[in-house]
């Protein structure tokens, strides 16, 4: 993008154009059209006028998202960090009153990353991966969940009865994939359809229930059979909403992996 800014000086109509542009003076290009000129006494006339060229990357829109979404929650003067990555950026983000709009599971930024690779990929086809942070909350999110599939793995050994977790989205079930599949005598899978895709902890030891006793007259020997339970991995999530439409579900990308358009 192209645009003429006019100031007092060169320096103001630069700091101008980077206010406009919603990012720093050194990522835009300038061209000085014209110099207020020194009058009597040293006393500029005119004003000065410059050229600013810049290119909008893909990191520098979703910024540009997050923090017009930012200050309509009414964060003020939200602070946005962009780590470059192979095939995307880390943005950290931060300000007042920030951890609010988190929520307790972080369901907020999950959804704002989803919508930043939403809006910054259609720029072109080549995706970008946006991953999006605030206080070091994926790191402590994955540290809880870590502990959660540790627990569940524990109690499914002890009783043998599979466990079936929330739903949860693609980034969250891969970490109790790995922290299950570092556990001995227990596997993992996932089940349904998103948004209430969730995972299942099963056993892998095999359990005895046939015993043999005696009974009968004759004396003969009958198999005594424990009957198999069945168990409801309906979750209270999916109790209390409706599934929605078909058209409303995120059918074939998650919040962390692909999206085509």
């Amino acid at each position: 993008m192209k645009e003429i800014f006019t100031a007092k000086t060169v320096e103001e109509a630069k700091e101008l154009a980077a206010s406009k542009f919603g990012t720093d003076i050194n990522k835009i290009s300038f061209e000085v059209i014209e110099e207020p000129k020194k009058g009597l006494f040293g006393k500029l006339k005119g004003e000065a006028k410059v050229e600013a060229s810049y290119t909008l990357t893909k990191a520098d829109l979703s910024v540009k998202y997050i923090k017009s979404v930012l200050a309509a929650a009414g964060i003020e003067n939200p602070t946005c960090e962009i780590t470059e990555v192979d095939g995307g950026a880390e943005i950290e983000i931060g300000g007042t009153d920030i951890e609010s709009f988190i929520g307790k599971r972080g369901e907020a930024i999950d959804s704002l990353q989803y919508l930043c690779s939403l809006v910054c990929n259609k720029i072109d086809r080549d995706y970008y991966r946006i991953t999006i942070d605030c206080n070091g909350f994926r790191e402590k999110r994955k540290a809880q969940l870590e502990e959660l599939a540790r627990k569940m793995a524990a109690n499914v050994k002890k009783n043998g009865r599979t466990a079936a977790l929330e739903p949860m989205n693609p980034y969250e079930r891969r970490i109790i994939h790995a922290a299950v599949s570092d556990i001995e005598g227990v596997t993992s899978r996932s089940v349904g359809e998103e948004p209430y895709r969730k995972v299942l902890i099963s056993s892998t030891e095999k359990r005895g229930y046939g015993k043999e006793r005696r009974g009968g007259r004759n004396g003969s020997r009958r198999e005594n059979r424990r009957p198999q339970k069945s168990f409801d991995i309906s979750t209270s999530f999916e109790k209390e909403y409706k599934k929605p439409k078909p058209e409303d579900s995120l059918t074939g990308a998650g919040l962390y992996s692909k999206i085509e358009f």
